[in-house]
């Protein structure tokens, strides 16, 4: 008797030979895939602990705390998952870490959220930059974005006053909630559609 339990596959070897048929298979798993992608995320975020050291908190506690200042001073849900999550790349992508993070969370966020996310690299920079001869205000290129405050104040308000030991810091759990219903949301849904919608998606 046939294995049910075995996922239907399509048949093609090569891209240019798959069929209709073929294609609206594999989206119908690419769709249940993506259903889950909050708990792989969130796996991730918490192998931050693991990352480089060097500082009085760990890359998750940075990250925690970032989101933590951002709840308590107001920020809707969005705001403080793109907050929580802002630092993802550092493990697997840790010389372009913002533009990851931001990828991650294109689909699900507003134009503007997402670009606070890739560019806050970038605007850091700002407290940082001097010490090693770059220029602090390279940010500045981009005065005139419709975001370029919101990233400013990401990065002023939270992101860099992020490595306190002694902050009474938000536990990972009481943000399981926001990110699980930030990724249930509707890929490129109405979100994506505010702030002057995205000009391209990928």
């Amino acid at each position: 008797m046939p294995d049910t339990n075995i996922a239907r596959r399509a048949s093609y070897r090569n891209m240019a030979e798959g069929t209709k048929e073929d294609y609206e298979l594999v989206f119908e798993h690419f769709k249940t895939f993506e259903r889950d992608l909050a708990s792989r995320v969130l796996t991730t975020l918490a192998q931050l602990e693991h990352s480089y050291p060097g500082e009085l908190v760990n890359r998750l506690v940075h990250s925690l705390q970032t989101a933590t200042r951002a709840h308590r001073d107001g920020h809707d849900e969005e705001y403080v998952v793109a907050a929580l999550l802002h630092d993802l790349g550092d493990l697997l992508s840790t010389m372009n870490h913002a533009e990851y993070a931001a990828s991650i969370i294109k689909p699900y966020v507003r134009p503007n959220t997402y670009w606070m996310i890739r560019q806050h690299g970038l605007f850091q920079g700002y407290y940082y930059f001097h010490h090693f001869g770059l220029d602090r205000n390279a940010r500045d290129q981009f005065r005139g974005h419709p975001a370029f405050q919101v990233c400013v104040d990401f990065c002023g308000k939270y992101d860099q006053e992020a490595f306190d030991p002694d902050y009474d810091t938000m536990p990972l759990a009481a943000f399981l909630p926001m990110v699980h219903r930030l990724f249930a949301r509707e890929p490129w849904g109405a979100h994506a559609k505010e702030d002057g919608g995205y000009s391209e998606r990928f």
